[in-house]
């Protein structure tokens, strides 16, 4: 074994501390893919550098994790949109609320946006989903075959059903103008409830609940073999699920979940509160 020693030019204790050091890499490796795996079967479309703040106290920094995992085939791939949700009505004239304004709280702003799914038997499906944009909480959502106005407004019950008896009056609804958000019923719910409507007329300035459309379908349902309505009401149900209460959010305090937050939001002073301004886009 001297020999050996002289050969690789190491002390006897330098090749030890080396293959120690070779033996715990590959058992944090072996770790974080397992840990990787638990984590997919909940969320089969997140990304590597989201996992990580998942991992818990795992004891390798999110760089080597995230090299780790894509070294063992957790690279993703993504799907573009191919099929258009929004038919705008040319008479629809409501300012766009929302540009630069402050939050503070939730039921400050909803946003709200219809997406297309489609399915392993070429099916095409819609879904509606209504956001808070401060928690970034999915509130509700209404899965159909059709872009009728009544998912929207079923979309629209249950978001209030979840907020309880709570006074939403002055709430801002923004959305863009599409047909099924100009509908008269519709409308009128919002007037009733003292709710303000606010609309844009590009798709990505409605962007946050845009950015849940892409979670929800590339992150969750695309991963899961979806042949009919009834198989896509459920699973949209358990990925807004993991969404909602698993998911860390980077722009929430400590990458916080939404329903973490808004239950951090309730053994906080509301002067206490964090703030952030919605994305002040130019006007084109």
């Amino acid at each position: 074994m001297n020999e050996l020693y002289l050969t690789v030019q190491a002390t006897k204790q330098g090749l030890h501390q080396f293959l120690s050091r070779q033996i715990k890499r590959e058992v944090i490796g072996a770790e974080v893919v397992e840990l990787g795996h638990a984590i997919r079967k909940r969320h089969p479309g997140m990304g590597c550098r989201t996992m990580y703040d998942l991992m818990g106290s795992i004891k390798v920094g999110r760089d080597r994790s995230e090299r780790i995992l894509l070294s063992h085939g957790f690279r993703l791939k993504r799907r573009r949109s191919a099929i258009r949700t929004t038919f705008s009505l040319a008479h629809l004239r409501y300012p766009d609320l929302i540009r630069g304004l402050t939050v503070s709280g939730i039921d400050q702003v909803w946003q709200t946006d219809i997406t297309y799914f489609l399915s392993t038997t070429n099916m095409v499906y819609y879904i509606v989903f209504i956001q808070d944009v401060y928690s970034r909480r999915i509130l509700s959502w209404s899965t159909s075959d059709n872009l009728k106005a009544e998912r929207n407004i079923e979309c629209l019950l249950n978001a209030f059903k979840l907020r309880g008896d709570k006074d939403l009056r002055g709430l801002i609804h923004h959305s863009d103008p599409g047909s099924q958000y100009g509908d008269r019923v519709y409308l009128q719910i919002l007037k009733d409830t003292g709710i303000r409507v606010s609309m844009s007329k590009q798709a990505w300035k409605n962007a946050y609940v845009e950015r849940v459309n892409g979670t929800i379908k590339n992150s969750y349902l695309y991963a899961w073999n979806i042949t009919c309505l009834e198989e896509l009401k459920k699973a949209v149900a358990k990925a807004v699920h993991a969404y909602n209460n698993e998911k860390p959010h980077k722009n929430l305090p400590n990458k916080m979940s939404p329903v973490a937050f808004e239950n951090f939001l309730l053994t906080t002073e509301p002067k206490n509160h964090p703030k952030f301004e919605i994305y002040n886009y130019e006007e084109k």
